[in-house]
């Protein structure tokens, strides 16, 4: 359903901008040190956009608006649900450690999350390059200012100042691929670029070397090989908070901006953009699992992980066109959906063990600072194990039931390569299983470091219990969360 001045488009997108202005100067007034009134007012924000993005993705609706700028659909809509979900999570998990550290003094925290939640959801909503682009440079500027909220810390200032030149880079990579699609094909709009590009009228080598400028930006965004530079050297020096918001919510909207751009938008050229994605798959697979072999930090080390995992999210997408046929696209493109949303929550619960074990003046960064464990606290000992598990792809896990809907995504094709790249995915897989076995190994099996029990918040220990159970739950019983990616994408894909 087409509409220039549907408003429904942007519902969501408002309350979430009006309430963070609201959030910003309620703050000024706040005298707790740990900003309770700041952080209750942000959570409900937070949930009512949650529920409104739910029930607009159950009507099963498409509206465009704002002169088909703007497009609210069942994927978009839950992504943006997804993602939602996934920063109130990590603000319960990280707001602990940011009181310890006194990152809350203004309540940065708080409104730069919002501000980058909105950067994503308008990344999720674009329909036309520009609307993407301003998105993404919300997204990623509040980002930057995330990273370097420790003013006084030489490790996130170095962060954050490689994480914005690196960040700048890319943006200008893919502002450079879509001004070169755009002077292609007279227009900004995503159903007009599918147009003119399906119409065989452009010059294929000038529509390609804007396409490779494109998929050089969004490679980085997803923080795969060769553009990972900055994912191992912004995971470690940001703190462990920020760390989470970065690499959980973001990786939906990123998966959006590449729905949007090379299948909404550049479908017709998906036989060069895969072949691109081949390569980017198998040097992430290699690079992130033999990097992570090597790390004793453990935030490096899961920046590595994160590296690997992006690699099965491409393994998805290059498999939805096979000699020119679209049939498998859905199911392809389901899955990727289904891996993406399986690993942001999966990483939740990584990285709120980490939170949960700092405490003032300590990080608990090293593999080795999670000895003993199981010994100190079973719960949380078992909430890492079957996160770590998850990632390994050990079944039944939720990870397991990911990676397979990937692979059986790809063989589907009936191709050789296609098999060859399975084989290598899942060798690939092997190795990373050790550097995920290594720590359990070392909760588990090595002397605790300390007799001290672990304290947390009945909160954050509520949150934690239920995130550890939702994955394994999930993996017996995946059927759900399967059928409405399937049922999204398809809707998508239908428009």
């Amino acid at each position: 359903m087409m509409d220039n001045y549907n408003w429904v488009t942007a519902y969501p997108e408002i309350v979430l901008l009006v309430m963070t202005c609201v959030i910003a100067l309620v703050d000024l007034w706040v005298k707790s040190p740990k900003r309770t009134a700041t952080y209750a007012l942000t959570m409900l924000t937070l949930g009512a956009v949650a529920l409104f993005q739910a029930y607009l993705a159950n009507t099963g609706e498409t509206h465009y608006g704002f002169g088909h700028m703007v497009v609210s659909d069942a994927m978009g809509n839950w992504l943006k649900c997804f993602a939602t979900l996934a920063v109130m999570v990590t603000l319960v998990y990280g707001r602990p450690y940011a009181a310890d550290r006194h990152m809350l003094g203004g309540g940065e925290l708080f409104t730069l999350s919002l501000l980058s939640l909105l950067g994503m959801f308008v990344m999720i909503s674009g329909n036309n390059f520009l609307v993407i682009y301003l998105g993404l440079e919300l997204l990623t500027l509040s980002s930057y200012a995330l990273v370097a909220l420790r003013r006084d810390n030489g490790n996130a200032t170095e962060a954050a100042m490689k994480y914005f030149v690196l960040g700048a880079l890319a943006s200008g990579f893919l502002l450079y691929g879509l001004s070169m699609l755009y002077g292609a094909t007279g227009t900004l709009d995503l159903t007009g670029v599918f147009a003119a590009v399906g119409s065989g009228h452009i010059k294929h080598q000038v529509l390609v070397l804007g396409l490779v400028f494109v998929v050089c930006g969004i490679a980085f965004k997803f923080g795969v090989a060769p553009f990972h530079m900055w994912v191992p050297d912004v995971y470690q020096g940001a703190p462990t908070a920020v760390t989470l918001m970065i690499a959980g919510a973001p990786k939906l909207a990123a998966f959006a901006m590449m729905m949007r751009l090379l299948v909404d938008g550049l479908l017709p050229l998906a036989i060069d953009w895969q072949q691109m994605m081949v390569v980017l798959a198998m040097a992430t697979l290699l690079v992130g699992n033999f990097s992570a072999i090597a790390q004793t930090n453990l935030k490096r080390m899961l920046a590595f992980s994160t590296i690997a995992q992006m690699g099965f999210v491409f393994i998805g997408m290059l498999s939805g066109v096979t000699n020119g046929n679209t049939l498998s696209g859905a199911n392809a493109y389901s899955s990727a959906m289904f891996y993406m949303v399986t690993y942001v929550l999966t990483t939740l619960g990584v990285f709120g063990v980490i939170l949960l074990l700092a405490r003032e003046g300590f990080e608990s960064e090293e593999i080795s600072d999670l000895a003993g464990l199981n010994q100190r606290s079973p719960l949380f000992a078992g909430v890492m194990a079957i996160c770590l598990f998850s990632l390994a792809g050990v079944p039944p896990l939720v990870g397991f039931f990911a990676k397979l809907s990937v692979l059986q995504a790809l063989v589907s094709s009936g191709q050789t390569s296609a098999l060859l790249l399975a084989v290598f995915a899942v060798m690939m897989s092997l190795v990373g299983a050790f550097y995920y076995l290594r720590v359990i190994k070392v909760m588990y099996f090595d002397p605790p470091l300390t007799a001290s029990t672990v304290s947390a918040d009945t909160q954050v220990r509520v949150v934690l219990g239920i995130n550890g159970a939702l994955v394994l739950v999930l993996g017996v019983l995946p059927d759900g969360l399967m059928g409405l990616c399937a049922d999204a994408v398809v809707q998508a894909l239908g428009t």
